[in-house]
Formats: structure tokens, C-alpha cells, sequence
């Protein structure tokens, strides 16, 4: 019963769930020398290295079949990396119009004479790509690159490309 009240305690209430000391396998290896784990092979603390030793030796095998590619180096180096200048998100021109908000393309939609003005790096978007159809509706595209497709979807459909830094 003191064993009970000694559970409760909520400072030591992790006891009642560590396993009782008789019914540990190790009671049943008393006696026997070397308590399952062998007398030819040994229980040693670490006897083919710790972590990840022996990769490129004795452990070759094992890396080559689950970690191909672990060792070595690939590429070029390059120092003071800066990704800003290979940052250029994508938009292609069957997508450009849906950069303009709905009341807006209602409104060019009926008013075919006034040409919408499409800021692609307000949105977002660095690049025009050529992929998909446009509108026949003229409109001026501000952007930083433009794919020479694009260029000339658009310019084909009476729009104007203009090239923002």
C-alpha cells in the first residue's frame, strides 16, 4: 500500500509505469555468462564505429545501396553566391490577364477601346513566356524579360512590351 500512495505523488508519478525489476529478461540470464548475447561475437559498446564510421570501408555496402551520391562533390564552387540575380519567377501569356482583378476585366471587356495595363513584377512575376493563347484585345505588358514567343504573341495581338529593370 505504500507503494500506491508513493505513485500518487505527483512528483514521482513516472514510477508506476517503470517496469518492475523481477519481471526484467535479465533476471532470467543470472548465472549465465554471457546473458544472450553470445561468447564467440561479444556485447561490446560499439564494435563497427559510431554513426555513420566506415562508409567508404567497411560499411561500402550499406552506403552505396541506400545513400548513393552521399560521398564526394559535384559542380562548380561558387564564392559569394547571390541569388537575387537567378531569381526570375515565370508567367506565361494565357495566364497574364487573370493578373488583372475581375471587376477590372469586366470592365476592358466592354471598353475594348482603352488598353489595360499589366504590371507583372507588382505581381510577382519577372518573365513573360510564349505558352498558351492571348486575348485579341491589345494590352501593355511591363515586365522585366520576355521571351521572344511572348514578344511576339503579344505584338501580334496589338500590344506593347515594356521592359522595366
Amino acid at each position: 500500500f505504500w507503494l500506491k500512495s508513493f505513485c500518487q505523488h505527483p512528483e514521482t508519478a513516472s514510477c508506476a509505469r517503470a517496469m518492475t525489476a523481477r519481471y526484467k529478461k535479465n533476471r532470467k540470464h543470472r548465472g549465465q555468462v554471457s546473458a544472450g548475447h553470445g561468447r564467440i561475437g561479444k556485447h561490446r559498446k560499439h564494435p563497427s564505429g559510431c554513426g555513420n564510421a566506415g562508409g567508404q570501408h567497411h560499411h561500402r555496402i550499406n552506403f552505396d545501396k541506400y545513400h548513393p551520391g552521399y560521398f564526394g562533390k559535384v559542380g562548380m564552387r561558387t564564392f559569394h553566391l547571390n541569388k537575387d540575380k537567378l531569381h526570375c519567377p515565370v508567367v506565361n501569356v494565357d495566364k497574364i490577364w487573370s493578373l488583372i482583378p475581375l471587376e477590372k476585366r469586366l470592365y476592358f471587356a466592354k471598353n475594348t477601346s482603352k488598353a489595360p495595363v499589366i504590371d507583372c513584377r507588382r505581381a510577382g512575376y519577372f518573365k513573360v513566356l510564349g505558352k498558351g493563347k492571348i486575348h485579341t484585345q491589345p494590352v501593355i505588358i511591363k515586365a522585366k524579360l520576355f521571351s521572344k514567343r511572348a514578344e511576339k504573341k503579344i505584338k501580334d495581338a496589338g500590344g506593347v512590351c515594356v521592359l522595366q529593370a
